[in-house]
């Protein structure tokens, strides 16, 4: 009796599944951040372990619910190709001054043409370890950027192309700019989809 040989199925990512990839890694770098720079009590914060990683995530209902609503709009404006960036922005609510913002650039990667047909091959270990190892750089990054000494606010803005329909929840926005500001650039990740590259500016002390 003889034996067929064992089949290996490669699995491809698909350019929902990347889309996914892209907001999970939003999820926990703006909780992330939102911890490391102090703009809400520790305690409201626990650890959850992703990318080999304890990330600290918020637990106050009405974050979780806003960044989930956010993630969820951009996941579509992601496939269909309509969002170049995603940019959280730090305000100090007593002056409404931009104290830091953190932009997440996307590049869309591959063949326009095959819209949502689109896959790749890229290995899932490979991308997590890229996320990883950006998620390593938010959490040090509070060893160069200067103290918040202020109460402050945060907001998440989607740059799209001009053609996209605004849900009726969203506004259109002025850009987030900083005075005397200063940019500090993270390591990039990708998908072969997507691509992602993380940059905090930040307000000079100078």
């Amino acid at each position: 009796m003889s034996t067929a040989p064992a089949v290996k199925h490669k699995s491809s990512i698909t350019v929902k599944g990347s889309a996914d990839i892209v907001c999970d890694y939003l999820n926990y770098g703006i909780n992330s951040i939102l911890f490391q720079r102090g703009l809400y009590p520790s305690e409201n914060f626990k650890i959850a372990e992703s990318y080999g990683l304890n990330i600290w995530m918020s637990t106050d209902n009405k974050i979780k619910e806003f960044v989930s609503t956010v993630l969820e709009q951009l996941k579509e404006w992601l496939i269909n190709r309509t969002v170049n960036k995603i940019a959280l922005i730090i305000t100090n609510v007593k002056t409404l001054e931009v104290m830091e913002r953190w932009d997440f650039n996307v590049e869309y990667e591959g063949d326009d043409n095959e819209g949502e047909s689109q896959t790749s091959e890229k290995p899932l270990k490979q991308i997590q370890n890229e996320i990883r190892d950006v998620l390593k750089q938010i959490a040090s990054s509070i060893a160069y950027l200067p103290l918040l000494d202020c109460l402050c606010s945060f907001d998440v803005q989607i740059y799209t192309t001009n053609d996209v329909q605004l849900p009726n929840e969203w506004a259109v926005a002025e850009p987030a700019s900083i005075k005397n500001a200063q940019s500090v650039k993270m390591r990039a990740f990708s998908t072969n989809i997507h691509k992602m590259e993380t940059v905090v500016t930040y307000k000079s002390s100078e």
